[in-house]
């Protein structure tokens, strides 16, 4: 997209319309988040072990559907039809979510609609910008944002809902919000640029695509890495929520907080530090410092990891007594800090390396590794209740090292194939 075109707030207004769908599917889907294990183990009865597992596949089937969705959206749909088929189907699965005989019904639903909404709206971002438009590197930060304007607002209203009038009414708001993401997208359509021309019906070869062997490579050692992560960092709404429940002293003043509202602190830091981090990264560009990719994603895991030490400490100091919410609080903003330098970096990176046609379906190998790194998530979340809450946070701390070390060592690897990818952008 030229410069000279319509802008809102320095960026296309296409991105706009994308952050703002966005922003109200990720309302819809961490309004349900945020209730799903204390639903199944309050309202269900279902036991820690085994609501654990069953958070731990949802999560991961819907990012397993979007592998199998991009491919859909790039080659039979069209983006902009796969997002409107695919977020009906959320809102009908997150309605389903109000009957409790529906609740597997209802997840694979969510799931199912999830496949063919979630690669086809970032794929379209790189559409806004020309290879050589300085603002297409800050854009998933600011498209990252969104995501996280939903993910703060959900558990203060969802959960709000949830705790007080009762769990149903939770999952209802989580619909609606799905609903206002439909009805942004369809009015703001017309600020996006023309879909691509589709790529061919047969599956395509890692040659027509585009794709060489190092490129291949490059994402897999990727994906391995943050897959690892993912098992960490994706207890925070399942062990984590059980461990606010019952480990946290969540007086203040004489009042209790929500348990629900601390899942909002993870997206309120997000909103708060984007705007100097990225000014941080300017900066640094600007003097020829800046890190690559996987550098970044490296630093970002590590962070990540001195979250889950703190509050290991923490308990491991508290004994038997609960912690204070202090701590709580200061490990999700640790936590977000490290999700900023590692989250947003690898989309983007997915993407910048998609081949001309094919951007779904090269993002939804992003949602793979979450895929993975979700489920791993879910049987590492079984072992909340063997080991002591301090003993668990550190293995989780283990995990997130684990994958720092990962993307250290493939770090030259993976910014040589991002150089080759940039140089053949530009003849």
């Amino acid at each position: 997209m030229a410069r000279d075109e319509p802008t809102w707030f320095g960026q296309p207004r296409g991105l706009t319309i994308l952050f703002l769908t966005n922003m109200w599917e990720q309302f819809s889907y961490y309004g349900m988040r945020a209730l799903l294990v204390y639903y199944m183990t309050k309202q269900l009865l279902l036991g820690q072990q085994w609501s654990s597992i069953v958070y731990g596949t949802y999560t991961a089937c819907a990012y397993f559907t979007p592998i199998l969705g991009g491919v859909v959206a790039d080659r039979l749909l069209g983006k902009r039809r796969a997002i409107m088929v695919g977020g009906s189907i959320m809102a009908a699965g997150h309605f389903m979510m109000a009957f409790e005989p529906l609740l597997y019904v209802a997840l694979a639903t969510i799931a199912l609609g999830n496949g063919l909404f979630l690669p086809s709206l970032p794929s379209q971002i790189d559409d806004l910008y020309t290879p050589q438009d300085p603002r297409r590197g800050w854009a998933y930060n600011v498209y990252y944002v969104g995501v996280n304007v939903g993910g703060f607002l959900a558990p203060l209203i969802c959960g709000t809902l949830g705790e007080t009038l009762g769990w149903h009414y939770g999952f209802g708001a989580a619909g609606l919000g799905m609903l206002a993401g439909l009805v942004v997208y369809s009015w703001g359509r017309r600020h996006l640029p023309p879909e691509r021309e589709r790529a061919a019906a047969a599956l395509p070869s890692a040659r027509s695509m585009g794709m060489d062997r190092r490129t291949i490579l490059a994402l897999f050692g990727v994906m391995l890495a943050v897959t690892v992560f993912r098992a960490a960092y994706e207890q925070v709404g399942n062990t984590v929520a059980l461990w606010t429940d019952q480990g946290v002293d969540r007086r203040a003043g004489g009042w209790p907080i929500p348990m629900t509202w601390f899942q909002s602190l993870n997206s309120l830091f997000v909103i708060a530090f984007t705007p100097a981090l990225l000014a941080w990264w300017r900066r640094r560009s600007g003097r020829g410092a800046s890190q690559s990719s996987a550098r970044r994603m490296a630093t970002g895991a590590l962070i990540v990891a001195g979250s889950y030490a703190l509050i290991a400490v923490a308990t491991a100091l508290a004994g038997d007594a609960p912690v204070g919410w202090p701590w709580l609080v200061a490990f999700f903003a640790v936590l977000t800090l490290g999700e900023l330098f590692i989250l947003p970096t690898g989309l983007g990176l997915f993407a910048r390396l998609a081949p001309p046609g094919l951007g779904a379906t090269t993002v939804a190998a992003w949602f793979l590794a979450i895929f993975t790194g979700s489920l791993a998530a879910g049987f590492v979340g079984t072992l909340w209740s063997r080991i002591p809450p301090s003993g668990f946070f550190l293995v989780l701390t283990a995990l997130a090292l684990a994958a720092a070390t990962l993307l250290t060592l493939m770090a030259s690897f993976v910014t040589r194939v991002e150089l080759d990818e940039v140089s053949a952008e530009r003849l």
